[in-house]
């Protein structure tokens, strides 16, 4: 069974595999391969596309022809709630999608014929237990149930948006959650999103926007991808 994890921000700084561009009939994809194991660098080598412009299409239609059964997706975050504070790893149950201009579907009646998939069950229960249970046996806190809320980006949130946001529900905002998942789940990949925090959002700090540096965030960075990876083992 092949699997795969797709590395976001600060994750793709410690793939250590030879990264080589694969091309997709949607586009090209920076990735590396060991094993079984795929690996794919969400902004590409340099981490130089930003979350608007990423070609999430390329990137799910590398997973299925490479026949990938197992993805987990990696994503750094700002804290909302305080069910995931700083330094802190979660996993996703739910989200909210506020990203506009980005591509829908695989299924639009041209490409491939139109389907409607539902968004009720995106995140695999049994993959979602399995990262429980790898951060369980190496002592990591994980929060199990966030709800993530995608914004568009590259610019950050306001404050007066992210008070919007905590009142609905969100737990942590991001830029790329939304349509990765969407468009991995339209394809019949069973797939976990796991999310860390580097901040609190907008107005939630008092001195303002403060993003985790040196040991604090290499560390939660490691522990992510080490409970990914003995997630999909």
């Amino acid at each position: 069974m092949r699997k795969a994890i797709i590395a976001g921000t600060s994750i793709e700084d410690i793939i250590n595999r030879p990264v080589r561009t694969y091309r997709t009939d949607y586009g090209d994809v920076d990735a590396a391969e060991d094993g079984s194991f795929v690996y794919i660098l969400r902004h590409r080598r340099g981490h130089t596309e930003a979350p608007h412009l990423i070609n999430y299409l390329a990137n799910a239609a590398l997973l299925e022809t490479l026949e990938v059964e197992e993805v987990i997706t990696t994503h750094a975050v700002g804290s909302i709630s305080e069910r995931l504070l700083p330094t802190s790893i979660g996993l996703v149950s739910d989200f909210i999608d506020m990203t506009y201009g980005r591509p829908l579907t695989f299924f639009d009646g041209k490409a491939r014929p139109l389907k409607h998939t539902p968004m009720n069950d995106v995140f695999d229960d049994e993959l979602k237990f399995q990262a429980i249970r790898a951060s369980v046996e190496k002592n990591l806190r994980i929060s199990p149930a966030l709800t993530y809320i995608t914004t568009n980006g590259p610019r950050l949130e306001s404050k007066a948006e992210i008070r919007a946001y905590r009142s609905w529900g969100a737990d942590v905002v991001g830029m790329t959650l939304n349509p990765e998942v969407n468009l991995i789940h339209e394809l019949g990949i069973r797939l976990c999103s796991i999310c860390f925090s580097i901040n609190w959002a907008a107005g939630l700090d008092e001195e303002g926007i403060s993003f985790i540096e040196g040991e604090s965030r290499k560390r939660v960075i490691n522990q992510v991808f080490d409970i990914a990876i003995n997630a999909l083992m």
